[in-house]
């Protein structure tokens, strides 16, 4: 008897410690999530986009005629002087190089010059010949008409003969210069640069800096011929900066003229102040790095206290306030999950886990604003899975 007893104990206790295995392998595991607070603090909304830093009105110097630069001794930082610092000189150009054909082209028309030359000369002559025999026969005119000899339509016929032929000398004269004008111009076609002196001893134009500033960029150092209108350098004043910042057109119209902004990531060590003061009215279109192709709109800044250090086409973060509240109730932003058309997130009560309707106000990078559907000190998941059921058990991960 004692035996069958001792039997039976346990086969009993083996089907207690089946039974109990069986249940504890098919108990309810708790999931194991990360939770956050709601809390009822100040919160605000703001747009942070990248920008850039310029200078507020930049003077581009460029060359007024066509000619030759002479190097630039001026480099990226040298402060100028309005009036008095020489930015750039240009010389004339020299002459074009002759082929054999130009040049004997060249030859001949100088030689039909001095032939014109030469023809004028002779008519001058002949000219001042006529006038001498002209005024020789109103000499005579003149002895004959007093006493009465010859009529007096014959001495002014004489008189007129003397003007005629002086107004021949006249232009034989001006023949001449247009001919030797001719002879110069064709002469002047000749000329070859000077091997001796390539680079001339004079300067035709000095180009002077428009404004106290810093020359920001040199366009043109070396020696080169240039062309009128050709960009030489840049200046402009590197104290007076504003900031250029391209937004998302759906961004730009939540922003005023006014806004107030921080500047930070610029390189120091501290955040600057700006406002903005203009927003463009004309957006334009840009890719983005994925290839997607944005409306974006400029917003310019101005900086309330600028640093020295920073320079004409520095990168910066601007991020201006679009909305703020002194105190409002919100969560992480990672705590909210879609479910259909509304915003959900999992209440944490007893260890179980409640899904919960929120309605959701405004939102930025990292929180939300909660309108309804919880209260200021209600615990949430963040981060929830797809494994998460409403009514499920939890367990808090330690941080």
């Amino acid at each position: 008897m004692t035996g069958n007893w001792i039997k039976r104990a346990a086969i009993a206790a083996t089907a207690i410690v089946v039974i109990g295995g069986f249940a504890w392998a098919l108990r309810e595991k708790p999931a194991l999530v990360d939770v956050a607070t709601v809390v009822e603090a100040p919160m605000h909304v703001a747009v942070r986009e990248e920008g850039v830093t310029r200078v507020r009105d930049i003077y581009t110097v460029s060359a007024p005629i066509a000619g030759h630069l002479t190097r630039i001794v001026l480099e990226e930082g040298d402060r100028v002087e309005a009036g008095e610092t020489i930015v750039a000189s240009i010389k004339p150009l020299d002459p074009p190089l002759l082929d054999r054909r130009t040049e004997a082209e060249l030859l001949a028309a100088r030689d039909a010059a001095r032939s014109g030359v030469g023809i004028a000369q002779i008519e001058l002559k002949r000219a001042e010949t006529d006038l001498k025999l002209a005024n020789e026969d109103l000499q005579r005119a003149l002895k004959l008409y007093k006493p009465g000899i010859i009529s007096e339509s014959t001495l002014q016929k004489a008189t007129n003969e003397v003007d005629m032929r002086q107004a021949a000398v006249d232009a034989a004269r001006a023949t001449i210069g247009y001919r030797q004008a001719e002879l110069a111009s064709a002469e002047a076609r000749l000329l070859q640069p000077d091997p001796a002196n390539p680079n001339g001893n004079s300067c035709c134009v000095s180009l002077i800096a428009p404004v106290d500033g810093t020359v920001l960029s040199v366009l043109a150092r070396s020696e080169q011929a240039v062309a009128a209108g050709m960009r030489i350098s840049e200046i402009g004043d590197t104290s007076d900066l504003e900031i250029v910042v391209d937004l998302l057109s759906a961004d730009a119209v939540r922003i005023r003229p006014g806004t107030q902004a921080t500047i930070s990531d610029w390189g120091g060590d501290v955040t600057l102040e700006a406002v903005v003061r203009r927003v463009d009215p004309a957006a334009f279109t840009k890719v983005s790095a994925l290839g997607i192709e944005e409306q974006r709109v400029n917003a310019v800044l101005d900086l309330t206290d600028p640093d020295p250090r920073l320079g004409h086409g520095y990168r910066v973060f601007a991020e201006m306030a679009i909305w703020e509240c002194e105190s409002c109730l919100h969560v992480p932003i990672s705590a909210l999950f879609r479910n259909g058309n509304n915003w959900n997130v999992f209440v944490v009560e007893n260890d179980r886990m409640r899904q919960t309707e929120v309605s959701v106000g405004r939102m930025n990078d990292d929180q939300a604003q909660i309108l309804d559907g919880l209260a200021a000190g209600d615990v949430v998941v963040v981060h929830p899975g797809d494994t998460l059921v409403d009514g499920g058990r939890v367990e808090i991960r330690a941080r």
